[in-house]
């Protein structure tokens, strides 16, 4: 049963700018530089069978190439810091590829998803111990990263252990965007 989701991957070059940020914030779990991407579509641990159906319908989308701006970083969980996270501008581009993947997903079967749609790249998992106070001074001293833009020229369908949570991440499909 593999645990699935969509997402586009990070160039090598802004990979290694984003790498640089690794350290300073207590029980923090920082993501492996090869494991970078956006995430556009967490799927979950399904059966075989319809993990064959998802990777399928996927190779139905035909849409182009997609410019990607990473800009500045930010923390979800305001007072209870949760993650790390780059900050990837929204682009109706962006959002319309998301939504069909999401629509194709339904198709199938499976639930819609609960969250609304915040393109974003991990950087980093708190697990307690890093106060709001601490992760505020580090966005304070990195916050305002920033990254040349990049063309996102695929999708990825991507598999991970269910008992990491959080890398490594195989590719099992990638899919061009050039319609």
């Amino acid at each position: 049963m593999p645990r699935l989701f969509t997402g586009l991957e990070i160039p090598a070059d802004i990979g290694m700018r984003l790498s640089l940020l690794s350290g300073g914030l207590r029980n923090a779990r920082w993501i492996e530089r090869g494991d970078y991407h956006i995430t556009l579509r967490f799927i979950g641990d399904i059966e075989d069978r319809l993990a064959d159906e998802v990777a399928d319908a996927l190779g139905r989308i035909h849409r182009d190439p997609i410019e990607i701006r990473l800009g500045g970083l930010d923390a979800f969980g305001k007072d209870k810091p949760h993650s790390i996270f780059a900050r990837v501008e929204p682009t109706p581009e962006l959002a319309e590829l998301q939504a069909e993947q999401e629509r194709i997903i339904q198709r199938l079967g499976l639930p819609a998803e609960r969250r609304k749609f915040t393109p974003h790249m991990t950087l980093c998992r708190l697990r307690g111990g890093s106060s709001a106070d601490e992760v505020a001074r580090w966005l304070s001293m990195h916050g305002d990263f920033q990254a040349p833009p990049f063309t996102a020229g695929r999708f990825v369908l991507f598999s991970s252990k269910a008992s990491t949570g959080g890398g490594p991440y195989l590719i099992e499909e990638a899919y061009p965007l050039a319609a």
